[in-house]
């Protein structure tokens, strides 16, 4: 199908946290943190490249950290100039510059069709998505603290991927991928909550500063992947046993403080510039559908790197690696299929 041709015009969605990476591990580890003048840029760059494929209807989350005013600043401006936008759309929701605005804004997007969500955020931010819509096919970019979900991409190339998607050049066979969650479970259900990278396990009594980063507090950290080039807590299991994000089954992987029960130091990198050794006394693969009992007493549970969900003595905690939960456009795949389809190919006469 030629680059020209598109079906009827789909509408896509952006969900662009004002706020990830600002949390306490970019003050204790020298992290970057994108300004909103950046976000918007990337927003900006999203924009051209869709409409480019024909894809003429775009939903925004609203905020009130600055992206909104400065988008359509640079909107009004840009359309009496060179640049060709969609119709972008500013959902009619009252932000509370919480992760609440994330999942309502998934909802109304998944309400109003969207043929696809692209993400700029954290794993939080991704993993709030997903919770909220699962059966929408996303792209994330990374703009976040510690990005073990999101892949460090430039916008264009993804907004590519997903314009090709959304307009029916690629379908879902060739331009999807399917991702693991991890379903976690208190008191057989009476709390739920999931993590698309990992489930760390803490002694931590208390959420506090959400960000979880002190190594020294971790019992256990169960991963739906494990990512030898990743950062953050998924690095421990990623320099101990990879698991590729399309592979079967996860990781679990056990730490202790107390010498006499660590089978080896591992040296990994939990945050930006922040190296830890880290007591390691067993991990072991998680196969999909086995539950895994936590065996600490009290403590946290830590979705995606932030503290979310406590636990008392005699609460009973369990894990289990859940297969095929939500698509992702593959962005590589998505090229690779249009290069060698000839989808950005077009007669002298077309240009």
């Amino acid at each position: 199908m030629p680059l020209s041709a598109t079906n009827a015009s789909p509408c896509i969605g952006i969900i662009a946290n004002p706020v990830s990476a600002r949390d306490i591990r970019r003050i204790v580890a020298n992290a970057s943190n994108l300004q909103i003048a950046e976000r918007v840029n990337i927003v900006l760059r999203l924009l051209t490249t869709v409409h480019s494929l024909g894809v003429q209807r775009v939903l925004v989350m609203p905020d009130k950290a600055g992206i909104r005013a400065m988008l359509m600043r640079h909107l009004q401006r840009e359309n009496n100039l060179h640049h060709a936008f969609p119709k972008v759309e500013f959902l009619d929701m009252d932000p509370t510059s919480t992760v609440d605005d994330t999942f309502l804004a998934a909802r109304m997007m998944r309400e109003a069709g969207v043929k696809a969500l692209i993400v700029l955020g954290g794993d939080g931010t991704h993993r709030a998505v997903v919770r909220e819509c699962s059966d929408i096919p996303i792209a994330g970019l990374s703009t976040g603290t510690n990005n073990a979900f999101p892949e460090m991409r430039e916008a264009t190339i993804a907004a590519l991927a997903v314009g090709l998607y959304a307009t029916g050049r690629l379908s879902a066979e060739q331009a999807l991928a399917s991702n693991k969650v991890l379903d976690i479970s208190i008191n057989d259900g009476e709390r739920r909550d999931i993590a698309i990278v990992d489930a760390v396990i803490s002694t931590d009594r208390y959420v506090g500063a959400r960000a979880l980063w002190k190594a020294d507090s971790l019992a256990a950290v169960y991963l739906t992947f494990a990512d030898p080039q990743a950062i953050g807590l998924s690095a421990i299991g990623g320099l101990l046993q990879p698991v590729g994000r399309r592979d079967p089954g996860g990781l679990a992987v056990h730490l202790s403080r107390d010498p006499a029960a660590r089978r080896r130091i591992l040296r990994a990198p939990i945050a930006p510039g922040m190296i830890s050794d880290i007591g390691i006394t067993h991990w072991e693969p998680m196969p999909a559908g086995q539950p895994f009992a936590v065996a600490l007493e009290a403590g946290i549970v830590a979705l995606d790197g932030e503290r979310e969900m406590p636990f008392m003595k005699g609460d009973r905690v369990s894990i289990t690696l859940r297969d095929n939960a939500f698509p992702t456009v593959d962005v590589a795949r998505c090229m690779h299929t249009a290069a060698r389809e000839g989808l950005f190919h077009h007669s002298p006469q077309e240009a």
